[in-house]
């Protein structure tokens, strides 16, 4: 049996200095050029402190993305799917840059590293996935959409594909207006949802 991993006191605020400091460096290099003595070097920490708080660079790499993640889209409930949809836009076009960077340091890494690929599922997309998903929950159960509607498992693939898509396809992010064009045209009309007025940007409509 593998005796429990012995962690270093640090504060929360240290802890997020060095995890700024792994993703700033993931963004600049690469993960493959990452290393724990880069990272100590950046946040001028031990090296030692950094292999007893985490073991190895996946484990590093799993907490920064868990510990700046910030508020989740777990926390968005505007009363209806529509609205949902539209704070799920507002989110993702507000840490498009920053999330677009880092999925792209990562993204070649996780084919060749299943740890990665499993840190990347469960920090970066299954939370959102799954948040989606309780927002359609929702609306099935107030009778905005059929339990057993046809377009309802498309959306949240939709649009977290479509995020890092845009900049593949066009070379540019997918911001607020992009996606809500994106709802308002497609998914909306898919789902039977009626698009409504817009809400100001930073409210939920």
């Amino acid at each position: 049996m593998t005796p429990p991993q012995r962690r270093s006191k640090i504060t929360p605020e240290r802890e997020l200095e060095l995890y700024e400091a792994a993703l700033d460096l993931l963004r600049e290099a690469g993960y493959d050029a990452l290393t724990m003595e880069g990272v100590a070097a950046r946040s001028r920490c031990g090296k030692s402190t950094l292999y007893r708080q985490w073991r190895t660079k996946p484990q590093l790499v799993a907490a920064a993305l868990r510990g700046t993640r910030g508020v989740g889209l777990a926390d968005v409930d505007t009363g209806s799917l529509a609205g949902d949809l539209r704070a799920v836009a507002r989110s993702a076009a507000a840490g498009a840059g920053r999330d677009a960077a880092l999925t792209h340091a990562l993204g070649h890494a996780a084919l060749q590293n299943p740890e990665l690929l499993q840190v990347l599922r469960e920090t970066l997309l299954q939370p959102g996935a799954e948040a989606i998903q309780a927002m359609i929950d929702r609306a099935v159960a107030r009778g905005e959409i059929p339990a057993d509607h046809p377009a309802a498992e498309f959306v949240a693939t939709q649009l977290i594909g479509l995020t890092r898509a845009r900049m593949l396809v066009e070379g540019r992010q997918a911001d607020e207006d992009y996606l809500i064009r994106f709802l308002e045209s497609s998914v909306f009309p898919a789902l039977g949802l009626r698009a409504g007025p817009r809400a100001a940007s930073g409210s939920p409509s």
